[in-house]
């Protein structure tokens, strides 16, 4: 089935990224080892599968297409698999045709991006499983690695899972420091209230029943339930739906774990955020195969 919140990324988007990946591994020599073996017309075919033992979801397989196609424009890459498909271990997902240095110089770059991407896409899919039963979506956190934000929140689009806010300048998130340097929950909310444009939503931190009842009393759109412990956060869900009813969303984020899932997902929050399904997600195992 097809993953109706999943929308491809163009080459255009992530072209700084690719460049720079090629650059990083190629410098200025080039493949030193391949081009003193390899002639400009010896021509291969090849194949990318899946290793890992349990299975994963796919991400990434399009990156790879661009990695090629960037070292060399007449580089064959058909792929058989898509981004959110889920691989079984052996699984073929490209077949590659065409000049062997090309693709002995594309290789590790495509690998390392599917491998790393393909491990969000698995570890947000796990985290779907648990909380779709529930209609409570799972998204990430701005805990990526630097530069490659827009690939790894596409991977957790993969893996069915949601975005958050892409950084500090598309959504507002009143946290913990702004409350501290603003004086309180109150405060910092007027003061946003007064200043932002009215279609801006309000979100805000909160740790405690204090702050929740600030965030309830000044009418926040959302409240974020930070790190609370799972009776704490249904009594405060509980608060939530009685003072504002469903126009405040409510989310939980802290101590999201697979262990913890289920019960964050009994306690009626509206969306779980979690950094572990981009900052902690094992890379999955993939190989580049020669055709013999």
């Amino acid at each position: 089935m097809k993953n109706k919140n999943l929308t491809a990324l163009s080459k255009l988007e992530i072209e700084d990224i690719i460049k720079n990946a090629i650059k990083e591994d190629l410098g200025a020599y080039g493949d030193i080892t391949s081009k003193h073996i390899f002639g400009k017309d010896d021509f291969s075919e090849s194949y990318i599968i899946c290793k890992e033992k349990n299975g994963a979801v796919l991400c990434g397989i399009d990156v790879a297409k661009f990695i090629f196609e960037e070292i060399d424009s007449k580089i064959k890459f058909l792929k058989l698999k898509n981004d959110g498909d889920f691989l079984n271990t052996r699984e073929k997902i490209c077949e590659i045709k065409g000049s062997t240095l090309s693709i002995l110089k594309s290789e590790r770059v495509s690998l390392n991006f599917i491998q790393h991407l393909s491990g969000i896409a698995s570890a947000t899919k796990k985290f779907t499983e648990i909380s779709s039963p529930y209609s409570i979506k799972i998204t990430e956190t701005r805990k990526t690695i630097p530069n490659l934000r827009i690939l790894e929140k596409y991977a957790v689009r993969c893996g069915g899972g949601y975005n958050h806010r892409f950084g500090l300048f598309d959504g507002i998130l009143i946290k913990d420091n702004h409350i501290a340097a603003a004086g309180g929950v109150s405060k910092a909310i007027n003061m946003l209230r007064n200043k932002i444009p009215h279609t801006l939503k309000i979100e805000v931190e909160v740790k405690t029943q204090d702050e929740l009842l600030e965030a309830v009393e000044s009418k926040a759109d959302i409240i974020m339930l930070d790190n609370m412990g799972f009776d704490e956060m249904t009594k405060s869900v509980k608060l939530i739906r009685e003072k504002l009813n469903d126009r405040c969303k409510i989310e939980a984020s802290g101590n999201v774990r697979l262990e913890t899932l289920e019960q964050i997902c009994k306690t009626g929050v509206d969306l779980i955020s979690s950094g572990a399904i981009t900052n902690s997600a094992k890379a999955i195992d993939f190989s580049l195969e020669f055709k013999s």
